[in-house]
């Protein structure tokens, strides 16, 4: 497929970026994004979450009450769940969530992810450019001549440009990454992507396109 190679004033520059179907065409497969973007959202999981159970709560271990003749069920301290301020549980530990996921599922997820976005006509691709510093208003100016300034945006570089990253950086609908930091999570939150030129083809080499 071919789309339209816009500047960053956001007119048409009359050539055509060439997008291999292998990409942008094939059939979405929903659960590869499912699993992909599970995964994104369990690596980024604390696990930090821990609850006191009854062998971490200070307290006498004295034997509150005597074993018979009360009336009452047997207690042996009062550090037991049952009694307020005693353990709690099977509570939270702190855990790892994090899963493995196969290189050839997750490529299928991004690739999915990526159609998806082809169909909806929200794929853009605009000739290479940098800030000269950082400026917020700059970016904002840029997703205004592209029209994309009310949508979640994701830019894609071919490389790290630190003008440009901290120029997004203030604004929480839009997001800058390069190639090989692209996800499914990222593509899939995202109401726009858009592409720098020469970001095309390590794309490519990403998915071993030639």
């Amino acid at each position: 497929m071919e789309l339209a190679i816009y500047n960053i004033t956001g007119e048409d520059t009359g050539k055509k970026a060439t997008l291999s179907d292998e990409i942008f065409s094939i059939e979405p497969n929903d659960h590869a994004i499912y699993l992909d973007v599970k995964q994104y959202m369990a690596n980024n999981r604390q696990g930090t979450h821990k609850a006191k159970e009854r062998g971490d709560i200070v307290g006498s271990t004295r034997k509150i009450k005597r074993q018979k003749g009360t009336g009452t069920a047997r207690a042996g301290s009062i550090k037991s769940p049952i009694f307020r301020g005693g353990g709690r549980i099977f509570g939270p530990r702190p855990r790892s969530y994090s899963f493995k996921l196969n290189r050839k599922l997750k490529q299928l997820a991004r690739k999915s992810a990526l159609s998806y976005k082809a169909k909806g006509d929200a794929l853009k691709v605009l000739t290479d450019f940098s800030f000269e510093a950082p400026k917020t208003k700059e970016f904002v100016a840029l997703r205004k001549n592209l029209k994309v300034n009310d949508k979640k945006t994701l830019l894609v570089l071919s490389e790290n440009n630190d003008n440009i990253f901290l120029s997004s950086r203030n604004l929480q609908d839009a997001k800058v990454v390069t190639v090989n930091e692209l996800s499914t999570y990222d593509i899939m939150n995202a109401t726009v992507v858009l592409f720098a030129e020469n970001a095309l083809e390590p794309l490519h080499k990403m998915f071993r396109i030639q």
